[in-house]
C-alpha cells in the first residue's frame, strides 16, 4: 500500500502561512547555536569532518554512549536511508499509520513491507499482534516511541518484548526516538541502556525537533554493532554533515537552559490547546509528544488553508481514511489563532448533517 508522501512544514508553497504542520520547537533556534552557524561561515571554504569526531564527542558526554557507537547523518532521515542500503532487509516489519521515511527508504532497496494497522478503537496503541508478527521471515523492523502521527508512547517492558523477538529471529529493530524529548521523564522510557544487551539494535536521534533545526539537517544514530555501523559508513555519502551543521550540533548540546524553559513552555501549550479541541468536540487521541493527533470534519485541512494555517492532514498515511489531522504544539498567540480559527470553521458546519455523521 504505496501513498505519495507528503510531509508538514511545506513553507515554500505556501509562503507566510501559519504552520501547524511541522513539529519543531516552536521558540525557534536558540541563540547560541545561531551565532556557531555563522562563526562556522569561516569554515566553510573547507570540507567538513568525515569523521564527525568533535560532534560525535559531545555527543557521547551528552548521550553518556562510547564514541564508536555513534554515527552522524543529514538528519533522521539520511541514516534511516543508510541503514536500508547497509543491511538490505528483504522484508520488514511496519506500524500503520508511522513516518512515511520508513517505507520509502525500506521500497528504494527492494525490501517487501508488512504492515501492522493499528487500531482506531484501540486508540491507535501497539498490542502484542505487533511482537507476534516478527516471525523469522522478518529482516528488519522500524518502530517509533512515541510514534508519528499519533503520538502515542510504549513503556519499556513492551520494547524490551520486542527486542527479544528480534533476537531470537536475528531480526534488526530501528528504535525512532526522534521525539522522545518532549514527553514526561524521558529516561523512564528510552531504551538506549540496551544498546550493550542487543547488538541488532539501532536508536534513532535528530537535532531537528527539540532545536528547531529542521533547515541544518543533523541527525545521530547509537549502536553497539561496529559492522553495522562501519558498512552504513561504507554506503553512505561522505561529507554528508556540513560545517555548518556539526558546529550547529556542538552549540545545541550545550543550549540546557533553552531546552528546559522551551519544553516546559510546551507542555504547559499542549495541555491548553487540548482543553480547547476537546470543548469543540473534536475526539484527540492520547499523543504524548508535542503534537496532537485527532478526528475531525472533512476537508478541514483545506478551511486552515484558506484562513492562513496549515495543519497535517494524515490521510496519506497507510491505513488511515480522511478526517485524521495532526497539529504541532507552538506559542500561545499562535496557539490561540489557530482555535479561532477551527471556532470559526466548525460553528459554520454545526448545522451540516453530513459533517455531524462524519463525526
Amino acid at each position: 500500500m504505496t501513498k505519495i508522501h507528503v510531509h508538514g512544514g511545506d513553507i515554500y508553497r505556501n509562503p507566510g502561512i501559519l504552520d501547524f504542520s511541522a513539529n519543531c520547537n516552536p521558540y525557534g533556534m536558540p541563540k547560541g547555536v545561531k551565532e556557531a552557524v555563522i562563526k562556522a561561515l569561516d569554515q566553510a571554504e573547507c570540507y567538513p569532518d568525515v569523521k564527525c569526531e568533535a560532534l560525535r564527542r559531545a555527543l557521547a558526554t551528552e548521550e553518556k554512549v562510547a564514541e564508536e557507537k555513534i554515527i552522524c547523518g543529514n538528519g533522521a532521515a539520511d541514516l534511516i536511508f543508510g541503514l536500508a542500503l547497509a543491511k538490505k532487509p528483504k522484508k520488514a516489519l511496519l506500524l500503520a499509520p508511522t513516518f512515511a521515511e520508513y517505507e520509502q527508504a525500506l521500497r528504494s532497496v527492494g525490501c517487501e513491507i508488512v504492515y501492522m494497522p493499528l487500531s482506531e478503537q484501540k486508540e491507535f496503541i501497539p498490542q502484542d499482534d505487533f511482537i507476534e508478527a516478527i516471525t523469522e521471515d522478518i529482516d528488519m523492523v522500524f518502530f517509533c516511541n512515541p510514534n508519528n502521527p499519533t503520538g502515542i508512547l510504549v513503556n519499556k517492558e513492551y520494547l524490551e518484548k520486542i527486542l527479544q523477538q528480534c533476537k531470537k529471529f536475528n531480526t534488526f529493530l530501528v528504535l525512532d526516538e526522534c521525539f522522545i524529548d518532549f514527553i514526561d521523564q524521558p529516561e523512564a522510557y528510552t531504551m538506549k541502556e540496551y544498546l550493550e544487551i542487543y547488538s541488532n539494535f539501532f536508536l534513532l536521534k535528530a537535532f531537528t525537533k527539540k532545536y528547531a533545526m529542521a533547515g541544518i539537517r543533523l541527525g545521530y544514530g547509537l549502536c553497539s554493532d561496529k559492522d553495522t555501523l562501519e558498512n552504513m559508513q561504507a554506503v553512505m555519502q561522505p561529507w554528508n554533515v556540513s560545517v555548518l551543521a556539526q558546529e550547529a550540533g556542538i552549540a545545541a548540546l550545550k543550549e540546557k537552559k533553552y531546552l528546559k524553559e522551551t519544553l516546559d513552555k510546551i507542555k504547559t501549550e499542549k495541555e491548553w490547546l487540548l482543553g480547547k479541541l476537546k470543548k469543540m468536540q473534536l475526539f484527540c487521541y492520547p499523543s504524548k509528544a508535542n503534537y496532537i493527533f485527532f478526528k475531525g470534519p472533512l476537508g478541514l485541512k483545506e478551511k486552515c488553508l484558506a484562513e492562513g494555517i496549515a495543519i497535517r492532514d494524515c490521510s496519506n498515511y497507510p491505513y488511515l481514511e480522511e478526517g485524521f489531522y495532526r497539529i504541532a504544539v507552538r506559542r500561545r498567540e499562535e496557539n490561540q489563532k489557530l482555535i479561532e480559527t477551527l471556532e470559526y470553521i466548525l460553528n459554520e458546519k454545526r448545522g451540516n448533517r453530513l459533517w455531524q455523521r462524519q463525526l
